[in-house]
């Protein structure tokens, strides 16, 4: 498992070691963004949460993640969870499913860089490839010009899931 903040790392980090080790990289992101766009009746209930501006509940995503580990790739490869279990909800729901990882990194980044990192990121709608304007940009202008922010790369949305997982730190002691 890694976990970390937005934009700290965990897609990059995640590329290198299913590239080393081969594992079935499972993203709690791009499980929703999948089922949303995909119309399910889970991605519609996600997608009803995700535009009212709340997270998704513990009970979708968990169901989300379930599904996608039970699927045969995930057994015969093993798995990378990546930013899952982000609630002590959705960790309690692993451990009954007595779901374990092997290793889980956490990527501690300083909060100003974790700032500048998310409101410089863009996404290509049509590739599904993360860029950064500064530190990752685009090989060419067709790209860069399809380029969109996702509704969650804005500061105010990454000072809030700083402030959150300072007050989950607080709440652990």
């Amino acid at each position: 498992m890694i976990s970390g903040a937005p934009a700290s790392g965990k897609g990059t980090q995640c590329e290198l070691i299913v590239q080393k080790f081969g594992l079935v990289h499972i993203s709690t992101g791009d499980l929703l963004r999948a089922e949303v766009a995909a119309g399910t009746e889970i991605g519609n209930k996600a997608k009803e949460f995700m535009n009212a501006g709340h997270l998704v509940p513990d009970e979708i995503v968990t169901a989300m993640v379930a599904a996608r580990l039970s699927r045969d790739d995930a057994k015969q490869k093993g798995w990378l969870l990546d930013g899952y279990p982000r609630s002590l909800g959705q960790a309690q729901s692993l451990e009954k499913m007595q779901i374990r990882p092997d290793v889980y990194i956490i990527l501690d980044v300083p909060d100003e860089i974790l700032i500048d990192r998310c409101v410089g990121r863009r996404l290509d709608p049509v590739t599904g490839k993360i860029y950064h304007l500064k530190f990752f940009p685009p090989q060419d202008e067709e790209i860069k010009a399809r380029l969109v922010t996702r509704p969650d790369d804005t500061e105010e949305k990454v000072r809030y899931i700083i402030l959150l997982s300072f007050c989950g730190s607080l709440c652990r002691y």
